[in-house]
């Protein structure tokens, strides 16, 4: 829609040529251009001419799209979307290939997601775990809960998946007595940088990570997490390593850290 109404204005080319393929090509390169344009500048535009959300017409395209019941087919449906229509903070193909291999490797049986935004890492995930495994991921915006729940069952995922709705510091104590998970395999971090350690240590005294319990946290170095970074990579408690990538569709650096627990 977007795209028809610029191209159809005074100077439409031009104005195209610069919001599909000049200004995109400028700002993948810095973070603070990238981020302004995608995620503030585009998407309240987008929001404002169809009166609708970014993951609204993520969830339009993947039902459009993509092959229900076949969690690869809405990956790469998303992955279509935020390549060529319109980007979006999922952790991205680049990186979704470092959390498909560390997944792979860990074979968890139980995994908690922090941060599911639509649902995409959780696909992810979910469509890795042996039988009987369980992924529990918590989301704090219910509007993105509530898409990030049709991604999961049109992905057909939805048997593996527990959505919990609801603050990352209120719930993670709960784990033990409501949910019934003594320790955690895999923690995947994905949602307010600003948690990233006070969740950790909160599941630390929660009792939640056992030796060989691996953390993996994303966009560690864009928009950064340089608190967390310190404390995983000092505390005698982790061995950590990081893996260097780039921000989700984007050529800016930004990366995941493997941290294991070592009791």
């Amino acid at each position: 829609m977007l795209e028809s109404l610029i191209y159809t204005s005074a100077g439409g080319a031009l104005l195209y040529a610069l919001y599909r393929w000049v200004i995109p090509t400028i700002v993948q390169y810095h973070a603070g251009l990238a981020l302004m344009w995608h995620d503030v500048f585009v998407e309240r535009l987008l929001n404002t001419l169809t009166q609708s959300t970014r993951p609204q017409r993520l969830l339009g395209a993947v039902q459009k799209k993509a092959t229900r019941g076949n969690p690869r087919s809405v990956i790469q449906t998303i992955d279509q979307f935020c390549r060529q229509r319109e980007w979006a903070m999922n952790v991205g193909d680049e990186k979704g290939c470092i959390l498909d291999s560390v997944v792979t490797e860990t074979n968890p049986t139980t995994v908690l997601e922090l941060g599911t935004y639509c649902g995409y890492s959780t696909v992810r995930i979910a469509s890795l775990l042996p039988p009987q495994a369980r992924l529990i991921t918590l989301e704090f915006n219910p509007d993105f809960a509530r898409i990030a729940r049709q991604v999961i069952t049109w992905a057909g995922v939805q048997d593996k998946v527990e959505l919990v709705e609801g603050a990352s510091g209120d719930l993670i104590p709960k784990m033990k007595a409501q949910f019934g998970v003594n320790t955690f395999d895999l923690v995947f971090l994905d949602h307010w940088k600003d948690r990233y350690l006070p969740d950790t240590k909160l599941m630390e005294e929660c009792g939640l990570l056992k030796k060989g319990s691996i953390l993996l946290a994303d966009n560690v170095i864009c928009p950064g997490t340089p608190d967390y970074l310190e404390y995983v990579r000092n505390s005698p408690r982790y061995q950590s390593q990081y893996f260097k990538s780039h921000l989700e569709y984007t050529k800016v650096e930004d990366g995941l850290e493997k941290s294991v627990f070592l009791g």
